[in-house]
């Protein structure tokens, strides 16, 4: 359980730094989503979760 709260934690960190260094450019990317279709999010969205998955498959395996 503490492994999940740290993760989350480390989310919350990159999420900051990067809203903290690029506010400008993080607003125009989020304007640009809402242009995008649903299937196309929801697909990135897959991608992105599946390689996470698969990056603590292969960290905790080794």
């Amino acid at each position: 359980m503490v492994e999940l709260f740290t993760a989350l934690a480390m989310v919350l960190v990159i999420e900051g730094i990067i809203l903290s260094l690029f506010p400008h450019r993080l607003k125009q990317l989020l304007e640009m989503m809402t242009e995008m279709p649903h299937a196309t999010l929801r697909g990135g969205g897959l991608v992105c979760a599946s390689l996470g998955v698969f990056l603590i498959w292969v960290l905790r395996v080794a």
